[in-house]
């Protein structure tokens, strides 16, 4: 069985909001060798319209191992509004929980899923997600979207911590 894996940026105060206007003075080799070890087991994402959008706008054009990676990995996007997708990607459907518990029941690695928002919340409320690698990243937004509102208590089991010199920790933590 397959793992759905999420990666997501976070600031000190909770925001996920925009990363790319905050999260780019902590990128540097140790940032870029963690994400690396992250694709490295996946071979699809899964990525909620938001995300994809902004994805499918910027990786194309990338160069690099891990742009030639996810360039080329299957995308599966869950949206209530796309009818028409491009960069390697396609639509899951109107019941996104029961076609991600299918993709996790095929062979093969991990699926990669960036980004946080209402996607989660059918996600974690079937039990769909193995791992949550949240970076938080040493920086007060002050504004913008939380980074998961509106759920049930959701209890998770620390897994694994990862501290970088730019001030970034990575917890790892699985569902109890």
């Amino acid at each position: 069985m397959r793992k759905v894996v999420e990666s997501t940026f976070v600031t000190l105060d909770g925001r996920i909001s925009e990363p790319q206007n905050w999260s780019g003075p902590y990128w540097d080799d140790e940032h870029s060798a963690y994400a690396d070890k992250l694709m490295e087991p996946a071979d699809a994402l899964l990525l909620g319209r938001a995300t994809y959008e902004v994805f499918a706008d910027s990786w194309p054009g990338r160069p690099g191992d891990l742009a030639d990676k996810m360039n080329r990995m299957p995308k599966h996007v869950a949206s209530r509004t796309l009818t028409d997708t491009t960069w390697n990607a396609s639509l899951l459907g109107d019941d996104v929980p029961a076609a991600v518990a299918e993709l996790k029941a095929q062979e093969g690695g991990d699926i990669l899923k960036y980004g946080t928002g209402s996607l989660d919340h059918a996600l974690m409320e079937h039990e769909l997600v193995d791992e949550f690698h949240f970076w938080f990243f040493p920086v007060l937004a002050g504004s913008g979207d939380s980074l998961i509102d509106g759920i049930e208590p959701t209890h998770l089991k620390l897994a694994d911590t990862s501290t970088f010199e730019s001030g970034i920790v990575v917890n790892v933590y699985e569902p109890k």
